[in-house]
């Protein structure tokens, strides 16, 4: 019999989906062919409950660590973590560009008379604060206006400084000591919410002022100007220019004026001309520039430095000369040596960023490339033109709006200075909407500064300068500068963002802890799987089995009611040739049509049920 039994454990085959008899010979047959480790433990120790239990609270625990290390490493990977690497690389590359400005913004004759009006309203608040007398020094209108030409003087039009917005001086108690502070006070369109701009220091106090009523009177003039045949050329601000030993040609340079710093240039502002590639490093092969950095006081206080604006930037990107560059001094030699970094952003889940601006919200004012700044001023520009109705006077113009001005808008610089207010404290959407570039080029310069031109040379420098560009200045060297901008080397240093934890390295590090703590590979969760399949069908088939169990009991016929005794009574089979009288049971039906049994008699006449007979079981003894 055991030899039967063995034989036909052997002849059995393991089939695509085990039936299992029970869940019990589901799990033992697991636990003994299953490659994770310590499962086996708990089949053969079967017999000791106490190492049963130890071996079980092991692998539960194993599994415990094992999958709290894996939602370490989700949460981690989640998070999308980045590192920085850094790489060296060494080739060709072009010179970036270079925009110079004169810091000496000029007059337009357009709006000579207000700016006059300006200037001396400016004379009686510095009066009536400090009480000087500035008109001898400071607003001598020797200087020469540019002219628009096509354009008509616009003094005569409805446009009329207000007198709103006068300085004033104010004092308070902080800790006990008193401080004063100057300031000007603005109010809403019903006046009911006022509050003083106010700087501690007098000069800033008076100068944002002045800008305050500057950009009211410049909002008169077309919001396009071509400027490009006004007087003053390049050659009255750059002396001399060369590259790589070449002099500068007059397409290596385009022309803008900024409402600050006054008449600019952008050199290489493309950046498609190979006459600007470099391909040494050093000052011989630089950018050396002379400039004229004289102060004719234009709107003295609207620029109250004197020299030249430089800032170095990529190509085709708008120089925001407020935020960066850096000032050269008039008497000075100044030497500037770049080195250049790759900033490479993943975006993604990985970061915020944007590769050419195409998929930011913000519609961009600026005609080139997508920059940070360009998308911070843009989208200050549509919530300023949506909130006060007009647009600020240094930013460009959305479609269809204008320029704030006082006179038709009274209560913009309330606007203005609220919203302004907001945006610096990142209370503005603007830093979310506004992602920095996936990939952009950053310039690192040191600078060097000597005195140019020395005493016993700057007779004939200024002699060479008076026949060449026509220089006629005798303040000393108080009114050049030379600028000098090269590459410091031509290796630069490219850092990029990478997945501190990629798709490949998160399985790698599953792998391990799983073979850390159950000593398998991933065949073992294969093999796990196929143990789920097998509960998932079993339990089906069990539950199968007894909802047809219980729908076989609903089909079949009733007996009426009918009472027998197994003890008393058992089964016997029909003999043949009897008829339905005597299988039929001793009784009669009451009135509802049921089946009474009467007391069957010392002698049990045979009964007949579906095809079997009863008798008695004293009878069937003694026979």
């Amino acid at each position: 019999m055991e030899q039967e039994l063995a034989r036909g454990e052997e002849e059995r085959q393991e089939g695509l989906i085990e039936f299992y008899d029970s869940f019990k010979e589901m799990f033992e047959f697991f636990c003994k062919n299953t490659t994770i480790h310590g499962t086996i433990r708990l089949v053969c120790s079967d017999s000791n409950r106490m190492k049963t239990a130890f071996w079980t609270l092991l692998l539960l625990a194993s599994f415990g660590m094992l999958y709290w290390q894996f939602a370490l490493m989700f949460s981690q990977y989640l998070a999308y973590p980045v590192v920085l690497t850094m790489s060296m690389h060494s080739e060709p590359k072009m010179f970036p560009a270079i925009t110079i400005c004169n810091l000496d913004p000029y007059r337009f004759e357009l709006v000579s008379e207000h700016l006059v009006q300006l200037d001396r309203m400016a004379e009686e608040s510095i009066t009536f604060l400090y009480g000087i007398n500035t008109s001898a020094r400071l607003f001598h209108m020797n200087d020469r206006n540019i002219h628009v030409q096509g354009l008509a003087n616009l003094s005569r039009s409805g446009f009329k400084l207000s007198q709103n917005f006068s300085l004033l001086r104010m004092s308070d108690l902080r800790s006990g000591k008193k401080h004063s502070s100057v300031g000007f006070r603005l109010c809403n369109s019903t006046g009911g919410n006022c509050f003083y701009k106010t700087y501690s220091s007098g000069m800033d106090a008076i100068l944002e002022w002045y800008r305050f009523h500057y950009m009211n009177i410049m909002s008169q003039l077309p919001v396009i100007i071509n400027i490009s045949q006004h007087e003053e050329h390049i050659e009255d601000m750059v002396y001399s220019c060369q590259y790589d030993g070449e002099p500068c040609r007059p397409s290596d340079y385009v022309h803008f004026h900024h409402p600050v710093f006054g008449s600019c240039y952008t050199f290489n502002s493309k950046g498609t001309d190979p006459f600007w590639t470099a391909t040494k490093p050093g000052i011989p092969y630089g950018l050396s520039l002379i400039l004229r950095a004289e102060q004719k006081d234009h709107i003295p206080l609207l620029s109250t430095v004197a020299g030249v604006k430089v800032m170095i930037h990529n190509h085709n990107q708008t120089p925001f000369l407020e935020h960066e560059g850096f000032d050269i001094r008039p008497g000075i030699a100044t030497t500037i040596g770049i080195q250049q970094d790759e900033v490479n952003r993943l975006g993604g889940n990985y970061g915020k960023c944007t590769t050419n601006g195409d998929d930011v919200d913000v519609k961009l004012l600026y005609n080139n490339s997508y920059t940070l700044q360009a998308c911070l001023h843009s989208c200050f520009q549509h919530i300023m033109v949506q909130e006060c109705g007009c647009g600020y006077y240094y930013y460009p113009l959305p479609a269809g709006a204008e320029y704030c001005d006082y006179n038709k808008q009274p209560a913009w610089g309330h606007c203005f200075y609220q919203l302004y207010n907001r945006l610096r404290n990142h209370h503005l959407n603007c830093f979310d909407q506004c992602p920095k570039p996936c990939r952009e080029s950053l310039y690192k310069v040191s600078a060097g500064t000597a005195k140019w031109p020395s005493a016993k040379s700057q007779d004939w420098v200024r002699q060479a300068l008076r026949h060449q560009n026509g220089y006629n200045s005798t303040s000393n060297r108080k009114d050049i500068a030379k600028v000098t901008i090269f590459y410091q080397q031509l290796n630069y240093q490219a850092v990029n963002e990478s997945p501190l934890l990629s798709e490949n390295l998160l399985l790698s590090s599953m792998g391990s802890q799983w073979s850390l703590w159950f000593g398998s590979s991933v065949l073992s969760v294969v093999e796990m799987f196929e143990l789920l399949v097998d509960t998932l069908v079993l339990s089906l088939l069990f539950c199968y089995q007894r909802l047809r169990a219980k729908k076989t009991l609903r089909v079949s016929p009733t007996i009426p009611s009918v009472s027998l005794a197994l003890e008393n009574y058992r089964v016997v089979q029909e003999e043949p040739g009897k008829g339905e009288e005597g299988a039929r049971p001793s009784g009669m039906r009451d009135s509802t049509g049921e089946l009474q049994l009467q007391p069957l008699p010392q002698r049990c006449p045979e009964v007949l049920l579906d095809g079997f007979g009863c008798t008695k079981e004293e009878d069937l003894g003694q026979e």
